[in-house]
């Protein structure tokens, strides 16, 4: 049924107050002090380990993962997972190797990073990249699909839902960047107990469907009669090989989008950059731990999804348009809540929504005001003024994506897997650009500027190639696998690999050649001993680490 009840509606509404309550109560009490920027846009100094952590997880999660990563599971099982747990190690990386090159530098965006390491041209080709890139595509995206979601679980209207998105994404983000933060604790609770809610009835359906109860027996039962489902490893014959192909999840390119996406992403990179090391790399290990628990929030209900399709449950709410869609398993599990429970679940899948929402508009806001209305407008301006463009800034930014989702078709365009491909157009070489402008001193500008050209470049080149050149040469080693077309096709994440190295390579000899015209580049202070941890931080990730290497002994 999907509709909601009385019941679901205070459970809901009690969130909304909670939430939306505490972002006006902290926007009022500051709307007439002086503000900083870095306080508007960073929170310098006022987020906690626990709260930096929560708002990473927080900004991460949305209906992608709730619908597509759930849909994914459905599709192909615990293989997934991959993206999540690896991204726990990812962080760990983050942390240890990336943070303290920002902190050390006074980094506090992505661009200013860029044009302190390379030259203006450089970061402001990037800032108004990013701009696009996060209104046109990530703001649109969480927007729609997230309205999508809650309009398949409650019947509200779609364009009704996008508004009340917005607005309540607005409310959040106005206050700056320490609501976002402290909100995000709030809603990540939420988001928590609302997804564990219904792991629990997806496992308990599947004991009761076959005759048995309890979750630990629905786990047993989902293991037997779709053991291909939890297999982390896939091997070459599997359908989704294309999607995760092999080993390339744990030593090719899903390391590129994940350290590209933790430690190169402003809206990630900016929960941490305000804090000192020490907290905020405990904030970071924090977000580690909770990555590990996704899986069991977002991949395990459309496996239980799957085993009961397979039982004859669900066969007409499973289709789209007369064919199957397996982005549809979350929500017809959430339709089967009791009253007050789907409330609760409502609320979570709204939750991990507005806190993406309320994430990308601070970094649209924070780019925007700090990397191109400061920069370009030839005068000094003062830290009021420019915390009022930022606020200006995340109204139009969201009127903007309200107004062009519903033309983009998102519907049409898959959920999860797409959204991971397209991004990895992109990922290798701004990957490239970062880690040799960190680790290397001789990088030049013009290395920079071919490895976000280039990189995209060479990307799609890759990707439509087939068309002309055969790869069978690369079959034998895995890195080629015919496709449904009968062509020799590179696997995304196996290209994400390649186009990585050649932009190394040609970001090697740009930087020679550079040099051989005397051309200088310019090197950040980094030191050995920025790297060094302490016991607790050391103690946290050899556990995240163990974990790790537990599950993927358990399900390879």
């Amino acid at each position: 049924m999907n509709r909601l009840t009385t019941g679901d509606y205070v459970v809901f509404i009690c969130y909304f107050i909670i939430v939306a309550g505490y972002g006006l109560w902290v926007y009022f009490r500051k709307k007439t002090a002086e503000i900083s920027t870095t306080e508007y846009f960073l929170a310098e100094g006022k987020l906690t380990w626990w709260a930096i952590g929560a708002s990473l997880i927080a900004s991460n999660i949305s209906a992608e993962q709730f619908i597509g990563m759930s849909g994914s599971g459905f599709q192909m099982g615990l293989a997934i997972a991959s993206y999540e747990w690896m991204s726990a190690l990812t962080l760990i990386v983050v942390a240890v190797f990336f943070i303290p090159v920002y902190l050390k530098n006074k980094i506090f965006t992505m661009p200013q990073f860029l044009s302190q390491r390379y030259n203006d041209t450089v970061g402001l080709i990037m800032a108004v990249f990013w701009l696009l890139l996060y209104v046109v595509v990530n703001l649109t995206s969480i927007l729609f699909l997230g309205a999508l979601a809650i309009n398949s679980i409650s019947g509200l209207d779609l364009t009704t839902c996008m508004y009340f998105l917005a607005v309540f994404a607005i409310v959040i983000t106005l206050g700056g960047m320490k609501v976002i933060g402290y909100t995000d604790v709030i809603q990540v609770g939420i988001l928590v107990l609302g997804g564990l809610a219904t792991t629990y009835l997806a496992l308990d359906l599947v004991a009761d469907h076959f005759g048995s109860s309890g979750v630990l027996q629905g786990f047993k039962l989902m293991t037997e009669h779709a053991d291909s489902h939890f297999e982390m490893i896939l091997h070459r014959d599997n359908p989704h090989y294309f999607d995760l192909p092999g080993l390339s999840v744990i030593l090719g390119g899903l390391w590129i989008a994940n350290l590209n996406y933790w430690g190169c992403n402003q809206y990630i990179t900016q929960r941490a950059l305000g804090a000192d090391l020490k907290t905020a790399r405990r904030g970071i290990l924090f977000a580690a731990f909770l990555k590990l628990l996704m899986p069991l929030i977002v991949v395990l209900p459309g496996i239980a999804g799957y085993v009961l399709y397979q039982q004859g449950n669900f066969q007409q709410e499973m289709l789209a348009d007369g064919s199957l869609n397996p982005d549809r398993a979350y929500p017809v599990l959430l339709n089967l809540l009791p009253p007050g429970l789907k409330g609760l679940s409502f609320a979570a899948l709204t939750a991990a929504v507005v806190a993406s929402l309320a994430g990308k508009a601070n970094s649209i806001a924070t780019i925007f005001t700090l990397d191109i209305y400061k920069r370009l407008s030839g005068r000094q301006v003062s830290e009021r003024k420019m915390v009022h463009v930022g606020k200006w800034t995340v109204v139009v930014s969201m009127l903007v994506a309200v107004v062009i989702a519903p033309f983009l078709g998102i519907d049409k365009k898959g959920g999860f897997q797409y959204i991971q491909e397209y991004t990895g157009f992109v990922s290798p070489g701004i990957f490239a650009m970062f880690i040799l402008g960190f680790f290397w001193k001789g990088t030049t500008s013009n290395a920079a500027l071919f490895a976000t050209i280039g990189g995209f470049a060479l990307s799609v080149w890759l990707k439509f190639s087939p068309n002309w050149v055969s790869w069978s040469f690369l079959e034998p080693i895995g890195f080629a696998k015919l496709n449904a077309s009968g062509q020799f096709e590179i696997p995304f994440l196996d290209r994400m690999s390649i186009v990585f190295v050649l932009c190394v390579i040609g970001m090697w000899g740009i930087s020679l050649w550079d040099r051989h015209r005397g051309i200088q580049a310019k090197g950040l202070e980094v030191d050995r001993r920025m790297f060094g941890v302490d016991r607790g931080f050391a103690a946290g990730a050899l556990l995240v680490c163990g974990i790790l290497v537990a599950l993927y002994m358990m399900f390879w």
